[in-house]
């Protein structure tokens, strides 16, 4: 009888341990998400005029900024705010504070960063030289300007903070370079909307380390012609990493353009 008994609890106890293991949840890995930053002051200008043509290009080498879907509702950032570049496709809620020129309601208005609003240390920091370190100031588009303004007023205090980058799709990479110099524009980057380190892999290599060129542009000094090509990529706000297979293929080019179907959160 003891022995019955000894047998039975040792199978009750095996069969437990086997249900656990089998029943035990997978563990799930949590996935950085871009949080909005506290409000901020700051001031506001703008420049060119109601078509903001003059604010296509840029320093972040986004180019025709209507048609890789930045639009209008974009801004140049004082050298404080720009990061050498890495703050380039970060995103911004401002709204129009203490100042008669500003909208009723405090209206508000969202602009992705595009370009830099350089210093000019010929003028005073409070009498014209509103991008001059370490001031923060926006330099907006002025259609984004007159949505918070009257663009009359020419500057205003604003109140500013971090948002989270709503993009359409995924991440897209322009080339530019030679057949031992890939340079490449990152786009429509969501979450945190910003770049630190990047990698690129040939169907025939393993990772390349890519290094930052300027704005949002990342290079490699490798031969990768006739391979297709993958790109490793983590975010500058939320360290988060994702990889994008075979964005181009193998007989890709120069001057175009590829799209993925990936993008941080």
């Amino acid at each position: 009888m003891a022995s019955f008994t000894s047998w039975s609890f040792k199978l009750l106890f095996m069969t437990l341990a086997t249900f656990a293991i089998i029943s035990k949840p997978s563990l799930a890995v949590a996935v950085p998400v871009f949080q909005s930053s506290p409000w901020a002051a700051a001031h506001a200008t703008f420049y060119g005029d109601e078509s903001a043509s003059q604010t296509m290009g840029g320093a972040c080498g986004y180019g025709d900024l209507f048609s890789n879907g930045y639009g209008t509702d974009t801004a140049a950032l004082s050298t404080t705010l720009f990061n050498h570049g890495f703050a380039c496709g970060t995103c911004y809620r401002i709204k129009c504070v203490d100042s008669p020129w500003c909208y009723s309601g405090v209206p508000s208005t969202t602009v992705t960063a595009t370009n830099i609003c350089p210093p000019n240390w010929a003028q005073d920091s409070n009498n014209g030289g509103w991008c001059n370190p370490p001031r923060a100031h926006f330099d907006m588009s002025k259609p984004a300007f007159m949505k918070i303004a009257t663009w009359k007023a020419g500057i205003v205090p604003v109140m500013y903070r971090r948002v989270p980058c709503e993009r359409p799709g995924g991440v897209r990479f322009s080339f530019q370079g030679n057949g031992y110099w890939l340079l490449v524009y990152v786009m429509n980057v969501g979450g945190g909307g910003d770049i630190a380190n990047m990698w690129v892999k040939g169907s025939k290599t393993g990772w390349i380390s890519m290094s930052h060129n300027w704005g949002a542009s990342f290079q490699a000094f490798a031969t990768l012609g006739g391979q297709s090509l993958s790109f490793k990529l983590t975010s500058y706000s939320t360290k988060e990493t994702i990889i994008a297979w075979n964005v181009a293929p193998e007989n890709w080019n120069v001057g175009s353009t590829y799209k993925t179907d990936v993008n941080f959160h």
